[in-house]
Parts: structure tokens; sequence; C-alpha cells
């Protein structure tokens, strides 16, 4: 039986886990994200951590696959990060890198990315050849599978979804810089600005007016009770995620849409909405296209990871 690792690096915490060849995951850790002196020792700690559970295991290393690396930043296909600003990490060769601390081959993709192809391999895509992901959390991350291959591009922004403008007459700027994103409205942040767009223009009386900082749960708890401005409030956001993943079905035409992310905790309430609207602004011919929800969690990551080595290394 041949193993391998998993790595899925986050601001906070680095999630590893190690899997057999067949996808079965076998145990997973956590281990703290030191981003000082621009994340110098992340690395050095994720090696050490992988090195140490091989010895404790008394695993050998020539059963080794290798190790998949998912990272909040661009990725190309070489494993060149270009810049990864949570992490401190400028221009890096994460597969040199990461290869020499460890001794064993790495495949690095960008973080959401990764979590599609997990979520495609084993979760809420399974069985998929060519999915979407968007993950809705504080931002709108996501990736493409077409023909079970992640679509990376030319400069490491294939999937950058979240920053498909919706909004041409958006007035405040996106984290990206430029105005209407998709992220803007179908975040867990962007539910938020909505809705306090919306309670500040209409003068109605709402369970969310007595929040003193309403939360996008918040929003999706009281459109649930039947809260007329929350109902409101979830419909423009279901109105915007419709146009937003008809645009995206119309250039990968997949075969489900996963929705991840904070905000997919909502449940099927979000599915329900969004897909009316979806079929109101797609070409017909993706109409059978399905959306669903997430299952991996936060495993989704580790999972993508590792499938990227095992589809690299292992034949």
């Amino acid at each position: 039986m041949k193993y391998g690792f998993g790595v899925d690096v986050g601001g906070t915490t680095v999630k590893i886990a190690f899997f057999d060849q067949d996808g079965l995951m076998l145990n997973k850790w956590e281990i703290p994200t030191n981003t000082e002196n621009n994340g110098c020792a992340i690395l050095p700690d994720i090696a050490a951590s992988i090195k140490g559970y091989l010895e404790k295991e008394h695993i050998p290393d020539e059963q080794i696959i290798g190790i998949g690396i998912g990272v909040p930043g661009p990725v190309n296909d070489q494993g060149i990060v270009n810049k990864c600003i949570n992490l401190g990490w400028g221009v890096l060769d994460l597969h040199t890198a990461l290869s020499e601390l460890t001794g064993f081959p790495v495949k690095a993709g960008n973080d959401a990315n990764v979590a599609t192809l997990g979520e495609c391999w084993k979760g809420g895509g399974q069985g998929a050849k060519n999915m979407v992901m968007a993950t809705l959390g504080t931002g709108i991350g996501g990736g493409i599978v077409v023909g079970g291959k992640l679509i990376a591009g030319a400069h490491g922004a294939g999937g950058e979804i979240g920053h498909i403008v919706v909004n041409k007459d958006e007035t405040e700027p996106c984290g990206c810089g430029n105005y209407g994103c998709i992220e803007q409205y179908g975040s867990a942040t962007g539910v938020v600005r909505l809705a306090n767009r919306y309670l500040s223009a209409h003068d109605e009386d709402s369970s969310l007016r007595h929040l003193e900082n309403i939360t996008c749960k918040d929003v999706f708890d009281a459109a649930k009770a039947g809260d007329h401005a929350a109902l409101a409030i979830t419909d423009q956001m279901y109105d915007l995620m419709g146009q937003f993943i008809g645009s995206v079905c119309a250039v990968a035409d997949p075969e489900v849409v996963v929705l991840g992310g904070g905000v997919s905790k909502a449940g099927q309430i979000l599915v329900d909405g969004i897909k009316p609207y979806f079929l109101k602004y797609s070409f017909h011919a993706c109409h059978e296209t399905r959306i669903t929800l997430a299952t991996l969690g936060n495993d989704a990551g580790a999972y993508g990871a590792f499938k990227l080595a095992l589809d690299e290394f292992y034949h």
C-alpha cells in the first residue's frame, strides 16, 4: 500500500491529512501557521510535522507517493507561488522548497482550487468530470474542473470567479480594487452589506434592526423565520448569484455547481433561492446543471491537495 499527504495552509492553522492510495483519510491534525518573519517557518514546520508522523507510525519513505499542498494565493503549474499576502510570502518555488525539506515530491495549488478538486473527487460533486465550485466565505473563492482536471490558467487566476462583475453601478470598491464583483454580494460580508443597505433604505420593521452587529447567519435565520426584510435581502443575493452562476456555466458548462464556505451552512434555502434566477439568466443548454451544497467541510482542501499529488505522482 502507498500513502501520501494532503496539506491545506490557512492564515491561522495548517491542516495536514494522511491518506492511502485509494483516497481514504487515515488521520488528520493541525499545526499553527507561524506567519512571523514573512512566514519563513511555515514550510519547515510542515516538513517537521510530516516527518515526525512517519517516524511515529514507522512508515518508510518508500511508501510515500508525495505531498499535495493548497495555499491562499495564485500558484502556477510549476508550483511558483505569486504572493500569499496572508502568509507573508512573496514569489516562492513551493515545489522545490518543500521537496528539499521532506525528500518527497510536491504538487501545489491555490487553496480554493484544491478544495474544488476535493469536492469533485469525494464530496458534493463526486462522480462529475466537469464541476464549478464557489466557496462563499469572507470573500468568494472558487475553482473549475474540466475533464477531471483543475483549470489553473495562464496566470494562476483560473477559478477566481468571485471577481466576476455583476453590478457595474457599484460605488464601493471590492477588496480586489474593482467595483461590483459578486464577492461584494454573495459572500458572508456581502450579505451583511446588502442587509445594512436595505435597512437604511427602508423603514419597515424587522428583527434584524434589533441586532447590534448583523451577521450573515442572522440574515438567513430571519429569512427562514419569514422576516419580510430578510426575505427581500436574501432575494437580492439570490438574483445576483443566479446571474453569476449563469455566466460561469456559459463558459465552463459543468454538470454541477457546488456551493461551499460558511454561507453554504444556510443549507437548502440557498440552493432553492438561487435556482429560479439561475434558470432565468443562464443559457438554455445549461438548464440541466445541478446546484448543490459542499459536503466535505474543512476537509475539502486536504482531500483535494492529496488528489493533486495522486494524479501527478502515482501511476
